[in-house]
């Protein structure tokens, strides 16, 4: 077979390079709509070493680090994989943004600027080596009798066509599907207008079987297949010959009410059968007295879905992202090639559609996507479906820096240490300072602490940061020259707010909380100087308590205006505007968020509910943890502590 040969392809030795296979473990940060009994006994299952019940999972990472996890406990059990990848030189990561009426575009994150650059830096080449290692993982991913539909235009279908078949061998290509659109490109001087894109069927072997899905026929093709009205009932019909080709010497060859199948043919059925066809009236007699069957129009199950479909698009005013796509999409794909309680797979998962199709249909999912936007955007599809199984939402996050951090600031621990703090403080534009043990840099006259990759910035910390600040002023030239002191973090603890706030400022210090950007891990992200550090959004909510009743009301939200588009800064007029979505975990243990109680807004309901109540079941006392989620996709978390008595 002839094989597509692409710079990168194979190494200098003459071997396929091969993708990465670095197995790290999943961090669950959020458990969604789970139920205090279910919590309990996972908690249960959990301490007694039992596996605990199944989840469905929304993972927000890179597929390179993700489907490499994936493999480890589901390598040869997936049934069902859809995916959508960018399949252009143009892709749009933008995405709208609503605040009210009105409508904005969010530019891309340079994650996803990043995502872009990696996969077409190199023209096709980088293309062809990025989708190459994908197909490699899938098909593993894949049970025997799993399917594969990946969706692709012009731009590069013919050439993925090439790998899928050297991936998943030419024998098990089953079709090429013509997906037609409805916004159509338009007849030019040089070519003919684009009015479909291609779905690529694989079969993981010859043991793939499929449910062929079948079309409900039009009005008018309804008049033109069952053209006969029956009288009596208004039934649209037609008749077919109650014969079928071939010789019987058995009951099906002999005459049936003094009438004998035409020559070379038998009857279609046994006379008890048939006996009971006339019965029912479903018989119809001819002028030259020959019987024919009656079907009617409103038993028929529709046409064999062929390989040309036509589906609608969201339109513009619904979709989120530009490339979203209709969920009677995906509801065939679901239907043909997986069966309740199967395993579906989609590593693009984009708006959340084939995860909301999955569950509407009784499957099991897995659905992953580099943006954190697309995370947010697929968790409120799935609240929106009535009774919602729960999910997890999970990520890679400290094992990723883990891996990362040794990768490029060697092994031994002290020395990996101290480089990696001097590149994150070159990054933040900040100079190294020595002497301390939680000071490590300054800039501008503030102090700058560079928080570890594998544990959050904690109130612990915050309390060792400025006592050590104290001690510091007027000690020596890196002593601190002013109040501030800027902490820089992976991830903050979910009390971390409001507490180390108070903390500092008792202490008579300015501190700022900022975020380490995830693309400090992406080498072409540092080379390009697209790292940004963002301060953390301040959430106000306030608590009144009576008896066992509690009640949570937002009263401010506060978002640094860095990363906000002009546009979008212009058209807010009250701090609720920002805020899209809002969760709370009425006892948290210290171990994940649970999502128990959430409101957000949709298109048709714009307001936020800004108000929610619980009633705890027993005295103690409760951590109570607040999550709001911005119109950016970004979150910020409250803690508090209420007694029970």
């Amino acid at each position: 077979m002839a094989e597509l040969i692409w710079e990168g392809k194979y190494d200098k030795d003459g071997k396929k390079v091969a993708p990465l296979r670095v197995a790290l473990p999943f961090q669950t940060v959020e458990t969604v709509n789970e139920s205090s009994r279910e919590r309990k006994l996972a908690l249960d299952l959990f301490s007694s070493g039992r596996p605990a019940e199944w989840r469905n999972r929304l993972i927000w990472g890179d597929k390179k680090y993700v489907l490499p996890a994936l493999l480890e406990e589901f390598a040869g059990k997936v049934d069902l994989i859809y995916i959508d990848p960018p399949f252009d030189t143009g892709a749009d990561f933008s995405f709208q943004v609503q605040i009210e009426a009105e409508g904005f575009t969010k530019e891309p994150s340079i994650i996803e600027q990043k995502a872009y650059r990696d996969t077409w830096g190199r023209g096709l080449d980088s293309y062809l080596q990025w989708f190459y290692e994908a197909a490699v993982m899938l098909r593993e991913l894949l049970d025997e009798t799993g399917s594969i539909y990946v969706h692709l235009d012009w731009h590069v279908g013919q050439y993925a066509k090439v790998v899928l078949d050297e991936v998943f061998g030419s024998d098990n290509f089953r079709n090429e599907i013509a997906r037609i659109k409805c916004n159509p490109k338009n007849y030019t001087a040089r070519a003919f207008g684009g009015i479909h894109d291609t779905v690529f069927l694989y079969a993981k072997s010859g043991a793939t079987t499929l449910s062929r899905p079948y079309i409900s026929r039009t009005e008018r093709e309804v008049e033109a297949d069952y053209p006969l009205i029956e009288r009596a009932t208004g039934r649209h019909y037609n008749t077919v010959p109650l014969h079928a080709k071939g010789v019987r010497y058995g009951v099906t060859g002999e005459a049936w009410r003094g009438v004998l199948p035409p020559s070379g043919r038998h009857w279609a059925y046994i006379p008890e059968t048939l006996d009971g066809f006339h019965a029912e009236g479903r018989i119809e007699w001819s002028e030259t007295g020959n019987p024919r069957l009656k079907q009617y129009a409103d038993e028929d199950t529709g046409k064999a879905a062929q390989d040309v479909w036509e589906f609608k698009d969201p339109g513009d005013r619904q979709a989120l992202y530009a490339t979203q796509k209709a969920q009677s999409l995906l509801e065939r794909i679901v239907a043909a090639s997986s069966d309740e309680g199967g395993l579906v797979l989609d590593c693009f998962v984009g708006s959340g559609t084939t995860a909301v199709v999955a569950e509407k249909l009784n499957r099991r999912w897995i659905a992953c996507d580099l943006g954190r936007f697309a995370i947010h955007t697929t968790r409120k599809r799935l609240l929106g479906i009535p009774n919602v199984r729960p999910f997890v939402v999970q990520n890679l996050g400290k094992y990723e820096r883990q891996l990362w951090q040794a990768a490029e600031f060697g092994q031994n621990a002290e020395a990996t240490i101290q480089n990696y703090r001097r590149f994150i403080l070159e990054l933040y534009h900040a100079q190294p300072v020595s002497g301390y043990t939680w000071l490590h840099g300054v800039k501008a006259g503030r102090m700058v602490h560079v928080g570890a990759v594998d544990s959050p910035v904690s109130p612990g910390d915050v309390v060792q940061i400025a006592t050590e600040f104290r001690r510091a002023v007027g000690t020596g030239k890196d002593a601190p020259k002013t109040n501030g002191v800027d902490v820089l973090g992976w991830d903050f603890a979910f009390e971390l707010n409001e507490v180390a706030r108070q903390q500092a400022a008792q202490a008579n210090i300015n501190m700022r909380f900022l975020r380490i950007p995830r693309e400090v891990l992406e080498k072409k992200a540092v080379e390009q100087g697209d790292i940004r550090f963002f301060e953390l959004a301040a959430l106000s909510v306030d608590m009144q308590q009576k008896a066992r009743a509690v009640t949570l009301t937002l009263t401010d939200f506060v978002i640094p205006p860095d990363d906000v588009p002009e546009d979008v800064q212009k058209a807010i007029t009250h701090w609720e505007q920002w805020i899209d979505y809002w969760a709370v975990d009425w006892n948290n243990r210290g171990d994940t968020f649970h999502n128990e109680w959430q409101d957000y807004r949709t298109r048709k309901k714009r307001d936020l509910q800004k108000a929610a109540s619980h009633t705890c079941e027993s005295p103690g006392t409760y951590l109570i943890v607040v999550k709001v989620i911005d119109i950016l996709g970004n979150d910020t978390t409250r803690t508090l502590k209420v007694t029970i008595v």
